[in-house]
């Protein structure tokens, strides 16, 4: 990674953007219309992040990632590889935020693991984990852990099925096995959990 300014820059920022100094960006990343990144963010190799995009302080995220328009990435979220972050979904960082309390000690941490991906409009509440490859549905409103693979939707959102890493729904059928027919790869459910077939 590098810091934004530097004369061996290999990212994009738009001009409108502003970057604050510290700010760590990877390779091939772009940045596109009135984004902001403060200082104490990593951003990984690969990246788009769309118009109108905050970034927070302490936020991590991985390679590979998209951030469509209009979103905020606040403290104590951290992203991991190939996530997808649809249009205006929003994450909190504090459970009880009062504007006349300071709560910044209080921030709770939100993960998204590998390959999840976010509808639009969507909500995160702080505090949970998005298991790797689970997909949420546009305007689902997120309160607790979502298992790998899971799709969710609903407020408050319910698991409705399984998705393959490809983002297609997985049918189980005798021996709890699901076959993704985009990609071929073998899916098995076992104890309410699924993974990649051995």
């Amino acid at each position: 990674m590098k810091y934004f300014g530097s004369m061996e820059n290999d990212f994009f920022v738009h001009p409108s953007s502003v970057i604050d100094k510290g700010a760590q960006i990877g390779k091939g990343t772009n940045i596109w219309h009135f984004c902001h990144l403060m200082p104490a963010c990593k951003i990984g190799e690969r990246c788009n992040i769309g118009q109108n995009v905050y970034i927070d302080n302490n936020v991590v995220i991985g390679k590979g990632v998209k951030i469509q328009n209009n979103v905020s990435v606040y403290n104590g979220v951290i992203i991991e590889d190939d996530v997808f972050l649809g249009p205006s979904m929003v994450f909190t960082n504090v459970i009880n935020p009062r504007s006349f309390i300071e709560r910044k000690e209080e921030f709770k941490k939100t993960l998204i693991r590998k390959g999840a991906s976010i509808g639009a409009n969507a909500t995160i509440l702080c505090g949970i984990a998005i298991g790797p490859y689970a997909m949420i549905g546009a305007g689902a409103v997120v309160t607790k852990n979502v298992l790998p693979y899971a799709l969710m939707a609903g407020n408050p959102a319910r698991q409705t099925g399984w998705m393959s890493q490809a983002g297609v729904k997985l049918e189980f059928g005798n021996g709890n096995i699901a076959v993704c027919p985009v990609t071929g790869q073998i899916y098995k459910l076992e104890n309410g959990i699924v993974d990649l077939a051995q």
